[in-house]
């Protein structure tokens, strides 16, 4: 059995930056939206998922936590719907978040109560009285299973222990509200982050809880702050600017200035490579981690309270891009997999031919399609039984998916029959299929095959003039100066003794000798500007 023929690869020259980058079209591919409006229209203040140690990924939970006026809504990520609701608040509740064994969850609210709740049975297992202001925050401890945070408008930060009734420690030193907090990850010490509306972020130590181990100061005060998974970098969101603070330098590394309004809410993604940005604006911004710029971005039609990337069940890869918002809708994106996303452009397939009226026709090619399918199936060519095999996963590995031929250009079947100034002829003659790249790509492979020689020889001044007008109009390129070259020359050697017998031919070997020296001297008034830029920078170092 023969082998089957692949088609000749055609590079495309780069012309420029891409129009969409990869994380844009990775953040595009969040689509699906469902917009789910919460109960009387409240603004959606807060979403959150477990907090799971990284370096210790004990457990896993598929729940996520929205919190809305006085109601905290347990939603799956499977499916994307609330399968709890717990409303046993006496006022707006705030920050509820759930452990990360997905068990047991905690809340405060504008009364000042915190209580713990089992998800299970919506039972109220603590309940924490000691603050008489509102509790903005409450956090549990990725890497203690008791230990609960919380910050308030008492300027406190407290630290709580499931068994006990009373906080464990609690950190004074805050002039203002406390509206934001959180465990710094990777820290044998167990430090704890605050934002304050007295336009500072502290850093505190349990063992010295007088006094602030670090503070970063701020010009407006500070909405959100979020630690990376590193321990030694904090993100904080002032006003519209968000700040990039660096613990071991205590000082901060850079500040984005992104946003048009205030920044409200911060969330890591794609396993802490990129930090996710939501505002009043309506914007949601991607960062980039290394470099700190925005790669990707989404626009909302209501100011923004709040965003939580969740991860699918069992695995940290993002599934969920949820958005909550000052209107009371609470938006969820979520990125198909490639089977959904197949799926998904059938089903869209099958809509259109049934809007069109094409119904018939489009069950004709399926079935078509489906008969040829069970044809190769017993042929072997496309016969897997890893996925065949009902009730069996898929495995997929690159390079063995089979795939169907290609039908190859008129050129690309000369060129496999060995008939080398034939597929040069084809390729470049006027045709719908012609472009500067297949015939570099066809060149290219020629010269690849040692028969670059073999395709040009043995031609009159009419089949001559084409390659003679490609070569003019493309050594002015630099991507194609070799291959023009030494298609130049070949052509050259091969007929040297003929010039002066065509007038055509002459005019084109006249057109190519001026082009190349206008290239020529271009290029060295290249070189001499450089040499003067580089001169006067040389001279200004030295001033």
């Amino acid at each position: 059995m023969a082998a089957v023929t692949e088609k000749l690869l055609i590079e495309q020259p780069a012309d420029g930056p891409e129009p969409i980058s990869l994380d844009q079209q990775y953040w595009n591919e969040f689509r699906s939206p469902l917009n789910i409006p919460s109960a009387a229209s409240y603004p959606i203040t807060h979403i959150s998922c477990p907090s799971v140690n990284p370096k210790r990924p004990t457990f896993s939970t598929d729940s996520f936590i929205v919190t809305s006026g006085a109601r905290v809504d347990i939603f799956s990520s499977r499916t994307r719907k609330s399968v709890r609701q717990i409303s046993r608040f006496k006022d707006d509740a705030h920050s509820a978040e759930i452990r990360q064994d997905g068990r047991v969850l905690v809340a405060g609210d504008d009364t000042g109560v915190i209580q713990v709740f089992d998800v299970n049975s919506r039972a109220i297992l603590k309940t924490w009285d000691q603050q008489k202001q509102p509790v903005w925050t409450t956090k549990f401890s990725p890497t203690n299973l008791t230990a609960v945070l919380s910050t308030g408008d008492d300027r406190t930060v407290r630290l709580w222990d499931l068994p006990s009734q009373d906080p464990i420690t609690t950190f004074t030193g805050h002039e203002d509200y406390v509206r934001s907090g959180a465990f710094i990850p990777d820290n044998v010490s167990g430090l704890l982050l605050s934002g304050s509306y007295d336009e500072t972020v502290r850093i505190w130590d349990p063992r010295s809880p007088s006094r602030a181990a670090m503070t970063f100061k701020h010009a407006a005060p500070v909405e959100a702050v979020l630690p990376m998974p590193s321990g030694t970098t904090i993100i904080a969101a002032a006003d519209n600017r968000v700040s990039i603070l660096d613990i071991v330098a205590g000082k901060p590394l850079t500040v984005l200035k992104n946003h048009q309004k205030t920044v409200t809410s911060l969330c890591l993604a794609s396993k802490g490579t990129r930090v996710v940005c939501g505002g009043l604006d309506g914007h949601v911004k991607i960062f980039d981690t290394s470099s700190w710029n925005v790669v990707a971005g989404l626009k909302y039609p209501s100011p923004i309270l709040s965003l939580s990337v969740i991860p699918g069940s069992g695995s940290s890869t993002d599934k969920h891009l949820a958005v909550g918002m000052q209107s009371g809708v609470l938006s969820i994106r979520t990125k198909l997999s490639v089977q959904q996303q197949d799926k998904a452009k059938e089903r869209e397939k099958e809509m259109q031919a049934l809007v069109s009226g094409d119904i018939a026709e489009h069950d004709r090619k399926e079935a078509k399609k489906r008969k040829r399918s069970e044809q190769m199936k017993l042929s072997g060519r496309k016969f897997r039984p890893e996925i065949e095999a009902e009730g069996a996963v898929g495995v997929s590995i690159d390079g063995n998916a089979y795939t169907k031929p290609k039908k190859l250009a008129h050129w690309e079947q000369s060129l496999r029959k060995g008939r080398w100034a034939e597929a040069l002829d084809k390729v470049l003659a006027p045709q719908p299929g012609y472009s500067v790249p297949t015939v570099h790509a066809l060149l290219t492979a020629l010269r690849h095959r040692t028969a670059l020689m073999a395709a040009l020889r043995g031609r009159d001044s009419v089949t001559l003039q084409p390659i003679l007008k490609w070569v003019t109009k493309c050594i002015k390129d630099p991507k194609l100066v070799e291959i023009c070259v030494e298609v130049a020359l070949d052509i050259f050697y091969l007929y040297s003794d003929r010039m002066g017998m065509s007038t055509e031919i002459d005019e084109l070997v006249r057109n190519l000798h001026q082009r190349v020296r206008r290239e020529v001297s271009q290029s060295l008034q290249a070189c001499q500007t450089e040499g003067m830029v580089e001169m006067l920078m040389a001279s200004s170092v030295r001033s």
